[in-house]
Order: C-alpha cells, then sequence, then structure tokens
C-alpha cells in the first residue's frame, strides 16, 4: 500500500508499506518529512516529476534506514514526487518520469525480460553491437563455443566484453 505525506514547500513523499501505518508512525513521518500531513487519498491527479518507477533512489534507500532507525517498520521504499504542470518537461527522463497522476500501481514494474539469445555467428554479433571485441577475442570466444559444445549466449559474450573493456 502506498501512503502520500505532502509537506508546505508541496513535495509529495510516496511511502510504500507492508501494511496500514499505525498513528504514532504516521506522526514521526509527518515530522520526518518537515512538518508534513498525509493525504487521506490513495489517488493524486495531477502532474508529478518524481524517480523512474524502475529506480529505487538512494535517497530512497537512506530514507527507508532513517525510518527503521525511528522505529518505523514495514516500510519498503519511499520516493520524493514534485507537482508539475502538463507543459514541464525539464528532467533528466534517464532519471526521472513524469506521472498524469501518482496512485498505487507508481512502484509497479511491468517490464519483462527479453529472452536468451544463442548466438550463431560471434563475429557478426560483435560487429552489430559494437562490442569492439578484437579478431583475437572473436576466434577465443568462438573456441570457448566450440569447447563447450554450445552456442554461447547474447549474455556471455556481452560479459565477456564488458570485463574486457574495464581493464
Amino acid at each position: 500500500m502506498i501512503h502520500f505525506f505532502e509537506n508546505q514547500s508541496k513535495t509529495v513523499f510516496a511511502v510504500l508499506t507492508k501494511d496500514q501505518l499505525s498513528t504514532e508512525d504516521i506522526s514521526k513521518l509527518n515530522w520526518l518529512f518537515a512538518d508534513s500531513y498525509k493525504i487521506e487519498k490513495s489517488v493524486l491527479t495531477d502532474f508529478f516529476v518524481g524517480p523512474r518507477a524502475t529506480m529505487v533512489t538512494p535517497w530512497s534507500t537512506n530514507a527507508v534506514e532513517i525510518t527503521q532507525n525511528m522505529g518505523v517498520s514495514g516500510i519498503i521504499r519511499i520516493e520524493e514526487f514534485h507537482k508539475a504542470s502538463d507543459a514541464f518537461f525539464d528532467f533528466d527522463p534517464m532519471l526521472s518520469q513524469k506521472y498524469s497522476e501518482l496512485n498505487q500501481e507508481i512502484f509497479t514494474i511491468n517490464i519483462k525480460p527479453e529472452p536468451i539469445l544463442d548466438i550463431d555467428d560471434i563475429s557478426a554479433y560483435n560487429k552489430s553491437e559494437g562490442l569492439s571485441l578484437s579478431p583475437d577475442e572473436v576466434e577465443y570466444l568462438d573456441n570457448l563455443s566450440i569447447k563447450l559444445g554450445r552456442k554461447l549466449t547474447d549474455s556471455e559474450i556481452f560479459a565477456f566484453s564488458q570485463a574486457n573493456s574495464e581493464h
């Protein structure tokens, strides 16, 4: 369940919990969020900018730990949202997104993983994905595939490329 709190600067805090919050926990969160108040709605219909649903922010991790130290249990995630206009786009879309409303699904992630691909031609995959593997590295991976008696997966080849680029 997601609970919403708003402070005097109009920052909205979305608090994902396992259970209902006690009156004492609400009081503690009101204090923590700079003299905020709990909004008694499950949906806030307005435009907001906040972190992408798929990204738990470092701020959230710290805020949850602080609530645990305050004796508030059962909090899973806390994120900050700022009211915005429909025309507002001055935010980094890699980190944030604009929401047309805040609801009970804002932290739900509906991304399905792509299937694992067996790579037939490592050299062609190297070129198409821009992995920058040298001819020797492609030959090494081809020989490894033969030695293992199976095709290498896209993840294995990509991981090899990344590991080598780090050194």
